[in-house]
């Protein structure tokens, strides 16, 4: 039996489409299913999908228009999927070659509900990636999902079918920070989640995408609150501040004006400066280059700059 599915939502991703799929092509573990679903393109995306597909038999095609990315993930995953063990991946997103390889060996320890790797940030050249994420030592819990997002992005986690049907799948009422609420049903309903301490996905950040918008993230993160409560977990002031420090590294990232990563910055220190220190290094370079943005050129802080 194929051992993964990979859900691929697509909308107008023509430019970074082909490489995301070649990353997949290219994995060590052949044995997987891609399931694109198409929210209705409207540049080349679909025939890029249909040529994809009449070469390689594992790529599979789907349209569901209209609907946005939570849709088409609960629609690959719930309706189309066959697999035991179904992973994400977006359509700017690239994968590193092992990674479903490692995925298989960590999936074979029964107790493993879902799993998820370290991730590199670029923006156009994926070898040209300085800086990784982390990932704790401890399975995932929802304090830490309320701080920092140790998962990130979608591309980066897989999960076994029975822990994914018992979340109900993807709040399709939400457009940011869906995966955040997901993740925190997906750990409250039981599932062990565990770090792999392996870089898996390559991050292509945009200044345009969805969680380019800060405030909005901001916003989306309320509801995922809300869900922690029904969970018996409530934000402190010390992941608040862990929270809108990552808001202010991302804004330095981005780009995103000269005043908003030091508002975030702020935020985070009067929330609690314990919190936004927690991880020293990070907190003196985030303060310091939120005051230095006004100064420093745009393309400089991006760089020096992650999450």
């Amino acid at each position: 039996m194929t051992d993964f599915s990979i859900i691929i939502p697509c909308y107008n991703a023509a430019r970074t489409l082909q490489a995301t799929l070649k990353s997949i092509q290219a994995q060590t573990c052949g044995d997987w299913e891609v399931i694109c679903v198409d929210d209705g393109s409207t540049d080349a995306t679909l025939e890029m999908l249909h040529a994809a597909s009449a070469e390689d038999p594992r790529i599979q095609v789907h349209r569901n228009i209209g609907k946005g990315p939570s849709s088409a993930r609960n629609c690959g995953a719930l309706v189309f999927s066959s697999c035991d063990v179904i992973a994400f991946c977006d359509a700017d997103d690239i994968w590193g070659p092992e990674k479903l390889s490692q995925l298989k060996d960590c999936f074979a320890n029964p107790d493993v509900d879902a799993a998820f790797g370290k991730i590199a940030f670029f923006q156009d050249d994926p070898a040209m990636a300085k800086t990784f994420s982390t990932v704790p030592g401890a399975p995932l819990s929802i304090p830490m999902l309320l701080g920092e997002n140790p998962v990130c992005t979608m591309s980066n986690i897989a999960v076994r079918r029975t822990a994914f049907m018992r979340t109900g799948g993807f709040d399709e009422t939400l457009v940011h920070n869906e995966d955040l609420e997901w993740l925190i049903r997906l750990v409250g309903t039981g599932a062990h989640v565990i770090g792999i301490d392996k870089c898996q996905t390559w991050y292509r950040t945009s200044h345009y995408g969805l969680s380019a918008d800060l405030r909005a993230m901001q916003k989306g993160r309320a509801c995922a609150v809300r869900t922690a409560a029904l969970y018996g977990h409530a934000p402190t002031s010390h992941s608040d501040a862990i929270f809108l420090r990552y808001l202010s590294r991302r804004a330095l990232r981005l780009g995103h004006g000269r005043g908003l990563p030091l508002i975030f910055a702020l935020q985070g220190l009067l929330r609690s400066p314990a919190g936004f220190f927690n991880a020293p290094r990070r907190g003196l370079a985030t303060l310091a280059g939120a005051l230095l943005a006004p100064v420093l050129p745009a393309r400089l802080s991006q760089h020096l700059f992650s999450r």
